[in-house]
């Protein structure tokens, strides 16, 4: 049975994202209280009992009470915690922006967040061999970095050597991020 979020918490948490930042939701540890019908889509869309949040504002809010533990997603105020299903991650990295030695990327609810040792960038390849570049936002939730990102930072890619073997990437920070072997880049 899903489970509705309490009015009174979600008030408290509003008026503190209201003042900027993010509520402490790494000191919050309440009790599970259940499934909550609502998904993140691997395309960044949140759906609550089945229909899209239209509400920017609202996924925004709902974004920063967001916490991922093991595999597992939930959305938690200081009372309560209810789980989420997310089918990739839950932020979409829909921009990035090289300046003075560093990667930024702005992510699709409006998160902000600079590629180093903290908030390192990781490329997976799916069954098609295909990349799926990401990166680490905030609090061990990532941003999957959209096409038109991944290929900026692809022209911005030189080649180092990493352990003895060649590997093309990206530097923010001073931090190398590997993309792919040197060897497997095309001609």
């Amino acid at each position: 049975m899903a489970v509705m979020p309490d009015a009174k918490a979600l008030e408290e948490v509003t008026r503190a994202a209201a003042k900027g930042g993010l509520p402490p939701i790494d000191k919050w540890n309440p009790e599970f209280c259940g499934d909550m019908d609502m998904r993140i889509r691997r395309d960044g869309t949140w759906f609550y009992e089945g229909t899209p949040i239209g509400r920017h504002k609202l996924v925004r809010l709902f974004s920063t009470v967001l916490k991922k533990e093991g595999d597992a997603y939930f959305l938690v105020t200081p009372v309560e915690k209810l789980g989420i299903v997310v089918e990739d991650v839950p932020f979409i990295a829909v921009d990035v922006e090289a300046a003075d030695g560093a990667l930024t990327f702005t992510t699709n609810v409006g998160d902000t967040v600079t590629a180093d040792p903290e908030h390192p960038i990781r490329v997976v390849r799916d069954a098609d061999g295909a990349p799926a570049p990401y990166v680490t936002v905030r609090r061990n939730l990532e941003a999957r970095i959209d096409r038109k990102s991944f290929y900026r930072l692809v022209d911005l890619g030189e080649v180092r050597d990493q352990d003895g073997t060649d590997w093309f990437g990206v530097v923010s920070r001073d931090t190398f991020f590997a993309i792919i072997p040197a060897a497997e880049l095309p001609d």
